[in-house]
């Protein structure tokens, strides 16, 4: 897990394990090497470093777009995470986190808009609707400098 807590609206014990799932359970998250930065009610942030294993164009020193799309379907789950926690707040946090287990992705769309060229990127997603079956969400990849490089949409099945 990474050593800065992230800034967060739930309990200690919720937030530990949710980022160790997030960052260590999901082995692809661990390749891409993102950590939790902030957890909400309705959305989460995570940043990711580039290094040589995620270049997409030698040439240029890109991000590959790949690792894009995977970040941004990533945090979407992670946001949706956050909102199945926030919805049942009542539940001791083991329980909460059960609930994750049926989460998966149904459809994801990527708009490519800059190169993420640069050495630190972060991860935005926001829940725009939590239904009993189905979450959606918007989400965004920016560089450290905060410019908008790709923004994404998906849906996410929930039960």
């Amino acid at each position: 897990m990474s050593s800065t807590p992230p800034r967060t609206v739930f309990e200690a014990e919720f937030t530990t394990a949710l980022c160790q799932i997030f960052e260590e359970h999901i082995s692809f998250n661990k390749v891409l090497g993102l950590q939790v930065t902030a957890l909400e009610a309705l959305a989460a942030e995570a940043a990711v470093a580039m290094r040589p294993e995620l270049i997409g164009h030698f040439a240029h020193h890109r991000m590959h777009g790949g690792v894009i799309s995977a970040t941004l379907d990533a945090l979407g789950g992670l946001a949706v995470m956050a909102a199945i926690g926030d919805r049942h707040r009542e539940e001791a946090p083991a329980a909460r986190l059960q609930r994750f287990n049926k989460l998966g992705t149904i459809d994801l769309r990527v708009d490519y808009l800059r190169p993420a060229i640069g050495e630190h990127f972060r991860a935005r997603a926001e829940v725009l609707r939590l239904g009993s079956r189905v979450a959606s969400t918007r989400m965004e990849f920016m560089d450290a400098q905060g410019r908008l490089l790709s923004t994404g949409s998906a849906a996410y099945m929930v039960s």
